[in-house]
């Protein structure tokens, strides 16, 4: 399953799930739930995931953690905050070149409605 089919499935199961629950809950709760459902879909889905980075001969282990790793291809990062900011965006991109990853999605449930809260963020060209 290719980078787009996966990504439409985070997107209709994200819209349902802040549909049923609502904006506002912790971050975790939205996490733990939405990987059930695209479990239920029959993708891999890994949580927190420790990424290592490595700069001039230092490695830091925990470099960052992915929220949800999808397929190994798609990041799914999840806030729950009145508003995102820029630096939201620009974090998840460099999620996405670290991991060598293609496609990324930040996932907004503080708002109001959820397709207001959804970020697709590119790295490179998706096949």
């Amino acid at each position: 399953m290719g980078e787009n089919e996966i990504g439409n499935i985070i997107v209709d199961e994200a819209i349902t799930l802040h549909r049923e629950l609502g904006p506002g809950l912790l971050e975790i709760v939205y996490e733990v739930i939405l990987a059930h459902k695209l479990m239920q879909h029959g993708l891999s889905i890994k949580r927190q995931v420790a990424i290592p980075i490595e700069y001039e001969g230092i490695k830091f282990e925990e470099g960052f953690r992915i929220d949800l790793l999808v397929e190994q291809k798609v990041i799914i990062e999840i806030k729950s905050v009145e508003t995102l900011h820029k630096a939201h965006k620009k974090q998840l991109l460099t999620y996405l070149k670290l991991a060598g990853c293609k496609l990324g999605y930040l996932l907004n449930f503080g708002e109001s409605l959820m397709k207001e809260g959804i970020s697709r963020i590119i790295n490179g060209e998706i096949n």
